[in-house]
């Protein structure tokens, strides 16, 4: 009994010796002493534990907020790249695009009946707009009307055809190479700054009271015009382009077609524009200049006729359908290129 109770005696002592907290007899830990096999195995797995619990929530954390972080900046390039994709409502539409031009069109016509009420002079020399509006009522009754257009816009549209076929390559070769540039250069210069109506003349002389003729006069008129513009247009492309195309092998006809002519399609589309507006004024200087029944009536042979036979309405009439038909090109074409051209390269919204 008595070693019984000295054993439990010594157990107790111990336990509470060893126990956290409490003074006792502990004994001092020696130097270089490390915990026991036991209880390293123990501490490390008790240390894993709370570590990759830890390093867990932390992972977990971290992860999520790198997500976070990555979806943020993935929107914020895309914000930066999107394009406005709603559809414009009707009625924004039309007071937006269709009534102020609608307004300063009525408004010119009311200056105008004002200034033939007023009787700012006579009246032969400035016809009511009534007046010109019967010119218009008796050629669609006659159904002249369309004919007369489509003769003129038939011509233009095939000269600036030929003359874009003649101009782009033209335009190229003065943009890259430099000696054609120092040779020709200035001369398209001086051929797009020349009247056109110059040209009249001695292409009668040399071709004839003809279509060859008409179309010769629209070349030389738009022709220097689309070869400038697209020079211009590549002296504006960033040669770090230029270089990149060669390094990825588009060279020559190639690197003209899919790096040159995409960088410079803006200044393109400038002188395409200018172009179509040297070819409508040259054939009508041509046809106000050179009439000839074998030429067909066209807008200037119209506005000629006018002038032949003192008749002011009918001038007023041919001065407004050329000015319609101007209108008319670039807003169905050239402004829907234009506009197509901004978009793709994101200086322009679809709203």
């Amino acid at each position: 009994m008595g070693s019984t109770d000295a054993r439990a005696g010594v157990r107790s002592g111990t336990g509470q010796g060893r126990e956290p907290g409490q003074g006792g007899d502990r004994e001092p830990e020696k130097p270089g002493r490390g915990p026991g096999p036991k209880e390293a195995t123990g501490t490390a797995g008790t240390a894993g534990t709370e570590v990759s619990g830890g390093a867990g929530g932390s992972g977990g954390g971290t992860g999520s907020g790198g997500a976070d972080d990555l979806a943020g900046l993935e929107a914020g390039l895309d914000a930066l790249d999107a394009v406005e994709t709603r559809r414009t409502p009707l009625r924004e539409t039309l007071v937006r695009k269709v009534l102020p031009p609608v307004v300063a069109v009525a408004l010119v016509l009311a200056v105008w009946q004002i200034l033939v009420w007023a009787e700012v002079t006579d009246a032969y020399k400035l016809p009511a707009p009534s007046a010109v509006w019967d010119s218009l009522s008796e050629m669609w009754l006659q159904g002249t009307l369309f004919g007369v257009m489509w003769t003129s816009v038939s011509r233009a549209l095939l000269g600036f055809v030929l003359a874009l076929a003649i101009g782009t390559p033209l335009g190229l070769l003065v943009a890259r190479v430099k000696v054609v540039r120092a040779a020709i250069g200035p001369v398209l210069s001086g051929l797009q700054s020349l009247p056109s109506v110059a040209w009249v003349p001695p292409a009668v002389l040399w071709l004839g009271l003809n279509d060859r003729m008409m179309f010769a006069v629209i070349l030389l008129g738009a022709v220097p015009s689309i070869a400038n513009g697209l020079v211009a247009g590549v002296d504006q492309v960033p040669p770090l382009f230029l270089r990149a195309g060669r390094t990825l092998g588009a060279t020559g006809l190639r690197g003209a077609w899919h790096i040159v002519m995409p960088a410079a399609l803006p200044g393109y589309l400038a002188g395409l524009k200018q172009g179509w507006a040297f070819s409508w004024r040259s054939l009508m200087a041509a046809e106000i200049i050179a009439s000839s029944p074998e030429l067909g009536l066209g807008l200037g042979q119209l506005l000629d006729n006018g002038r032949s036979n003192a008749d002011m309405p009918g001038i007023f009439l041919a001065i407004l359908l050329i000015l319609l038909v101007g209108i008319a090109v670039d807003l169905l074409v050239f402004s829907p290129l234009e506009r197509a051209v901004l978009r793709r390269r994101g200086l322009l919204g679809r709203g």
